[in-house]
């Protein structure tokens, strides 16, 4: 098995494995690690169009968007999930119990540059995985839709 499948499977498993402590504790425990709230990410496969879900923190997030870090741990690939939003950017958001429909797109450089140092600030982890990998990571801003 190659090291990067590997490391993918890995992130499955840890992944699969939040989703049983979350559901099992009704919520009550992981349901905000590093203190940032988790949220559940709902997305087409771009290759496979099957329903595809995973589990990540926002950083930072308000009554209009929730804004997600594309940085799989400082690897120098990028995530999946950001991939599937690349492809079709309608996805669906549950934050907080509550699911919503968002449009997701990357913050362009002034917004990024305006969302990393808060992004930091919330979990200064993302700032280690930027000086891992020699790729920009992406900065994903889900506008929430009525």
């Amino acid at each position: 098995m190659s090291k990067n499948a590997l490391k993918d499977r890995g992130a499955k498993l840890m992944n699969l494995a939040h989703r049983v402590v979350l559901t099992v504790s009704g919520n009550r425990l992981l349901a905000e690690p590093f203190g940032m709230p988790v949220v559940e990410l709902h997305t087409v496969g771009r290759k496979s169009g099957q329903p595809r879900s995973c589990y990540l923190t926002t950083p930072v997030h308000d009554s209009d968007r929730v804004v997600l870090v594309a940085s799989k741990g400082g690897d120098d690939r990028n995530p999946e999930w950001y991939l599937n939003l690349q492809a079709r950017p309608d996805a669906e958001l549950v934050i907080n119990g509550r699911r919503h429909r968002v449009r997701a797109r990357t913050a362009d450089t002034q917004e990024r540059a305006e969302l990393w140092p808060q992004i930091v600030a919330a979990y200064n982890g993302y700032a280690g995985y930027q000086r891992r990998t020699s790729r920009e990571i992406p900065v994903v801003i889900c506008e929430l839709l009525a």
